[in-house]
């Protein structure tokens, strides 16, 4: 098992050491680190945690101090973690080959170091770059084009002439070039309109479990540089993601839809198809976007509108009993003044 200095870890993510030297061999939480382990404080309500772990160091953003740990200061703990875990836990990497269980077309076009694991099928005239490794499972339909270093789990579908660049990632069972969801009515018939184009994911962009994404019907669904999508996201066809763009779970775009450069969609919010999102654009969860929203935006809602907006319907939504008691009252009073004044009696 690798391990590392605390003054190691420090040069590597461009920190200062406070406190002793030390070894460490692994990353936990701070509850369950010892004296072997790096831990990390990125959140400030985990701060009394530092009191009583074990940690032999610990990752923390300047201003904290402790008397008894060592502690390696960085202005981002948490992007200082990212950096280290793969120094103390490299992922594991399979030998090069092709499982004997596999199936690859003989015109495909490999490169060095590809590994391709059991029950793989890679159809015609495919091309696979340097050190990419291909899950069991995984399905490859014709002409598919994959980029260098690539890391693509069990059960994933790339189909017909889709594009998958450098440094991808692919999560279990997602489907990169189904059909888009294309239909022409007449008279209570839909014709299949033929969907004819393909998908491009371009570097380092992430998928994880049970993505789709639809292949386009004309042209290309692109998901651009390094945009990370979670588990269980639809992506229609047609779209076009910007760079560096979030979208979190459940989240699903119709199709024909623009996103700017490094806008985040929150979990189970969507779109309308055939709209303009701007650049830096946040979509609050649960949220439906109906029509273009400029950059910067940040909408939350159903529909989503700005989010200062929705703050205070929503604050006026908890007065409603209150207010409802108020306009019933003022009714009673109006009616009764309506009536004119009571007669006295003689």
């Amino acid at each position: 098992m690798p391990e590392l200095t605390l003054k190691e870890i420090a040069r590597h993510v461009g920190g200062s050491l406070s406190g002793p030297d030390r070894k460490v061999r692994s990353v936990k939480p701070l509850e369950e680190a010892g004296e072997e382990d790096l831990s990390f404080l990125t959140l400030p309500r985990y701060l009394p945690l530092l009191e009583s772990t074990r940690a032999g160091g610990v990752l923390v953003s300047p201003g904290i101090a402790s008397q008894r740990l060592s502690l390696v200061v960085v202005e981002r703990p948490y992007v200082a973690l990212a950096k280290v875990m793969p120094l103390l836990h490299p992922p594991s990497r399979p030998y090069p080959g092709i499982h004997p269980t596999s199936v690859v077309e003989s015109d495909c076009i490999l490169g060095r170091e590809v590994s391709i694991g059991a029950f793989v099928s890679v159809g015609r005239a495919c091309r696979i770059g340097r050190g990419t490794i291909l899950l069991a499972g995984v399905i490859l339909g014709q002409e598919v084009q994959i980029g260098e270093d690539c890391l693509i789990h069990p059960g994933v579908r790339i189909l017909d002439r889709c594009v998958v660049g450098d440094r991808v990632i692919l999560h279990a069972g997602t489907v990169v070039g189904s059909d888009g969801f294309g239909f022409a009515e007449e008279g209570g018939t839909h014709w299949k309109i033929p969907q004819i184009g393909n998908v491009t994911l371009e570097d380092d962009v992430e998928l994880g479990a049970n993505v789709t994404v639809d292949r386009a019907t004309f042209g290309t669904t692109r998901i651009r540089k390094g945009t990370k999508i979670d588990n269980l996201v639809q992506v229609g066809h047609n779209c076009d993601i910007g760079e560096s763009c979030i979208l979190v779970a459940q989240v699903g775009l119709s199709g024909s839809v623009r996103v700017g450069r490094g806008s985040i969609f929150a979990g189970q919010s969507g779109s309308v198809g055939h709209i303009q999102i701007g650049a830096g654009v946040k979509v609050g969860a649960k949220s439906a976007v109906t029509g273009d929203l400029p950059d910067g935006a940040f909408v939350i809602g159903h529909p989503a509108r700005d989010h200062r907006e929705w703050k205070k319907s929503q604050a006026g939504l908890g007065r409603l009993p209150e207010l409802r008691k108020r306009v019933v009252d003022l009714e009673r009073r109006v009616a009764q003044l309506a009536s004119g004044p009571a007669k006295k009696e003689s």
